[in-house]
This record gives C-alpha cells, sequence and structure tokens, in this order.
C-alpha cells in the first residue's frame, strides 16, 4: 500500500466514525521533520458524544483508550495502532472543547497541564497549535494565526515556571547534593523557558521534541553533563542555567 493510498485509506475510515466531523494529519509528517520510521499522527475531531468502541470496531491491532485516559484535560484521549504494518497514532479532539480553547487563547488565556511524557506539561492552547499546523484531511477546520494577546500573555507564566522550578531545586537539591534531582529540575526549567521563547516569537508548539533546539536551549545538555553530586557544583549548574535562560529569546 502506497502511502497516499494508505493516508486516504485511514482518513476515510476515521470520518465515518459516528461524530466526527473532521480528520487532521499532525506530527512529524506535516512539518518534513518524519524519517521512513515515523509515526502516523492523526487527530479525529468530534462533536458531541465519541464512543471509542467505534475506533475499536474498525478491528485495527492496537490500543484503544476511553475518553479521559490520557488525563482528561485538552488532550483526552486515543489509539495507539498498527495498520498496514505502519505504527499511528490517533487523538481525539473534541471540538467544543478546542473552539473554547481558541477562543481562551485569542484572549491571550490558557492554563497549564500535566501530562504524560512531557517533562513540562502542555499549555492548553496546544489544541490551537494544532489547528494551526496540522494537515486536514476530511471536513473544515479553523487555522488561526498566534493571537496578539497571546504572546503577550504566554512568555512571562513559562519563564516564572522556569524560576520557581530552579527556586525550588536550590533549596531541595543543592545542600544534599542531589545531582539526578538537579538535571530533571534543570531539564524542566529548559523547555519552559523554551516554551516562553517560541510564545513571544509567535511560533506554535505541538511537542517538546524538538523544542529546545528551536529556542536554542541545547546548551542546557553541557550543563547537566556537568553534573557532581557536590553542593557547590550543583550551585554553579543552577547559575549558569540562569544564564542561558536569560539569554534566550
Amino acid at each position: 500500500m502506497t502511502d497516499d493510498f494508505f493516508l486516504d485509506h485511514v482518513a476515510d475510515r476515521l470520518a465515518a466514525l459516528p461524530g466526527v466531523r473532521a480528520v487532521a494529519l499532525g506530527g512529524s509528517r506535516t512539518q518534513g521533520t518524519h524519517t521512513p520510521d515515523s509515526d502516523w499522527d492523526f487527530a479525529v475531531y468530534y462533536r458531541g458524544d465519541f464512543d471509542p468502541s467505534d475506533l475499536r470496531a474498525v478491528g485495527w491491532d492496537g490500543e484503544v483508550s476511553e475518553i479521559g485516559d490520557w488525563g482528561g484535560g485538552v488532550f483526552n484521549g486515543g489509539a495507539w495502532l498498527t495498520i498496514d504494518g505502519r505504527p499511528v497514532d490517533v487523538h481525539y479532539r473534541d471540538l467544543d472543547v478546542v473552539e473554547h480553547e481558541l477562543a481562551e487563547a485569542r484572549r491571550g488565556r490558557f492554563r497549564w497541564e500535566p501530562l504524560m511524557f512531557h517533562l513540562a506539561g502542555i499549555p492548553s492552547y496546544l489544541v490551537v497549535a494544532e489547528l494551526a499546523v496540522n494537515q486536514v484531511l476530511r471536513g473544515t477546520l479553523p487555522r488561526p494565526a498566534y493571537p496578539r494577546e497571546l504572546r503577550e500573555a504566554a512568555p512571562p507564566v513559562w519563564r516564572d515556571r522556569a524560576a520557581m522550578t530552579l527556586r525550588y531545586a536550590e533549596g531541595a537539591y543543592v545542600r544534599r547534593g542531589q545531582a539526578a534531582e538537579l538535571a530533571g529540575a534543570l531539564a524542566v526549567a529548559a523547555l519552559q523557558t523554551a516554551h516562553a521563547v517560541l510564545a513571544a516569537r509567535g511560533e506554535w508548539v505541538t511537542n517538546e521534541k524538538r523544542l529546545l533546539q528551536r529556542a536554542g536551549l541545547r546548551g542546557v545538555d553541557a550543563i547537566v553533563a556537568g553534573l557532581r553530586p557536590e553542593p557547590e557544583a550543583l550551585t554553579r549548574a543552577i547559575a549558569e542555567a540562569e544564564r542561558l535562560f536569560e539569554a534566550a529569546v
């Protein structure tokens, strides 16, 4: 099965599910950063009730979650599947939620949510970012520009989170020489800072995979690599991280 035929086949089957109003392709395959082994990331946009058992009934191999199994926030569930030998992720997107978050983003408002596998968590405007960068395969969806209000409101929120992360790490881990815990805190603070940098630029973020590169913050790798379980070394690492983060624009 060619890629084009595969894409049409999957899009048609997803679009036919009860309640689905649109289907989009996301991830690396819409951004030109994929490899032949990359996953295929689909989003199903539904209105009202969506029953994952309908997706399960299609018969594709894999795991289909219930609504809310992935945290219950804007990223509320999906499936990990294998279709024609290809790895496929399907994400559930409630159109009522997406439209609400779009309206909030245009007012410069958002909230932070934890999400498994995302070190810094996600902003609620992630689902708005998907509208802006994903490829619509079936149905129609808005394609919003980055709101000026969000560019102004989001960076200080993310910068404050990064500063608090480092402040807590300094008080909790440094004097005990806990290098592993500090390494985690530095990674989280770097990603929080990267969110601030990209928001200030008006650049959408849909995941953390290349966030540090995009924000020019890969220098945190060297800081983490140099950690030693000694208070003096950990204090220097925090100071180096603070300088790196302050310089990032």
